[in-house]
């Protein structure tokens, strides 16, 4: 898939007021910090199209946008260490998960996790509670290129094994890269695949 087209329609904290949920839905979300502005410009080959910027915590809407007029990639906000009074923090919790749960056209969302570090706690949690919810996810490894083969290599494998503890089988994931462009061809397969299940037969 060729991403032509990428625009901003809307931006909320109330899941009711997001757009009429008639075309499939993709979220990417993950911890303050992660990259997952730039790996949604990179995706999307437009260089500010989200939001990037040194102080974690930055995105706090659920930012809609429309691409190739055919189905919607949505900007959340990250979790964990963002610098943010806790009530804040609640309130974001809260908006986060009423829409993860109630977004009926949501197709998957993308966990982005930083592969330079070994498995958090916070990102760990996050995946059970999506696995025991039956809400559609992947793992994104994000920063790769930040490693050398063989370090990335240990990383992934290690964090199969702490995800094993848990987990009967692995979760989908891909490894990416913003700087480098890695991972961008295969994450939009895979959301072409799932849009168009029709031409994986032809």
């Amino acid at each position: 898939m060729e991403i032509k087209d990428a625009r901003f329609v809307v931006s909320n904290t109330n899941v009711e007021k997001c757009p009429k949920p008639d075309r499939p839905e993709y979220a990417f979300i993950g911890r303050s910090n992660v990259g997952k502005s730039s790996l949604i410009n990179m995706l999307t080959n437009k260089k500010s199209l989200a939001k990037t910027s040194g102080r974690p915590g930055k995105t706090q809407l659920i930012n809609h946008f429309l691409i190739n007029n055919e189905w919607y990639l949505v900007d959340l906000p990250g979790y964990g260490y963002a610098k943010v009074p806790k009530k804040e923090r609640i309130k974001w919790e809260q908006f986060l998960k009423r829409y993860i749960l109630k977004r009926e056209n949501l197709y998957c969302l993308f966990v982005l996790v930083d592969s330079r570090h070994p498995a958090q706690q916070v990102d760990l949690k996050f995946m059970e509670w999506l696995g025991i919810s039956e809400v559609p996810f992947s793992i994104v490894f994000t920063k790769t290129d930040k490693l050398k083969p063989e370090e990335l290599e240990q990383n992934l494998k290690a964090y199969e094994e702490k995800l094993f503890e848990t987990w009967e089988t692995m979760p989908g994931y891909f490894v990416s890269s913003s700087e480098t462009g890695v991972g961008k061809d295969e994450i939009l397969e895979f959301i072409e695949n799932i849009n168009h299940p029709e031409k994986q037969s032809e």
